[in-house]
């Protein structure tokens, strides 16, 4: 039936339990096939009758065409957007594993939207850029516990107040001005 290899395509990528399947080369050749014979059908026996009776085929198969064309937009857009989802989870780089199961195109893709990603997050905020990969869920409070790992001395807090940063001690901060400190590995956050 028209269309059947398309939608499994679809199916058999919505019911992956992987991050992102293999891309299946073979099933996307067998649908671009089935659509060029499903065009020279056409083709054919539009040149070859011109009565009204046949208009109903024409429809049905170019219906069928256009069907097997929007369900590989979606097979490719959903494979685009776990890319993109990839970039967002596990940072610059593709794990190996994961990496296997792209294509040549999909891997450019990963990358010139990693480099446009990047260029976006050095053109906003101060000098240094702002990581919008940092923090993918807004924080539940605005201060957090943390622990002091290494003795760091004196730290001033926006409003003036002055804390000592001793090993092992506990403070409750405000998380936007420790956060760094969190990164660099001095302060541990407390759940």
């Amino acid at each position: 039936m028209f269309g059947d290899k398309a939608f499994d395509l679809l199916k058999d990528l919505e019911r992956s339990s992987q991050t992102i399947p293999a891309f299946d080369d073979d099933g996307l050749r067998q649908v671009l096939e089935e659509i060029k014979a499903i065009f020279e059908e056409n083709v054919a026996q539009a040149q070859a009758q011109g009565q009204a009776s046949s208009y109903t085929l024409l429809h049905f198969r170019h219906a069928a065409l256009q069907r097997n064309k929007r369900c590989l937009l979606a097979y490719l857009y959903e494979r685009c957007r776990r890319i993109k989802a990839l970039r967002w989870e596990f940072g610059p780089i593709i794990p190996d594993d994961i990496k296997q199961a792209l294509c040549e195109p999909e891997i450019q893709f990963f990358n010139n939207y990693s480099k446009s990603l990047a260029a976006y997050m050095r053109s906003i905020g101060d000098t240094q850029g702002i990581d919008l990969t940092s923090n993918l869920r807004p924080p539940k409070s605005l201060y957090i516990e943390v622990r002091c790992i290494e003795d760091y001395g004196k730290f001033e807090l926006d409003d003036g107040e002055v804390i000592h940063l001793k090993k092992n001690s506990q403070h409750y901060l405000p998380r936007a001005q420790v956060e760094s400190l969190v990164r660099q590995g001095i302060l541990q956050h407390i759940s």
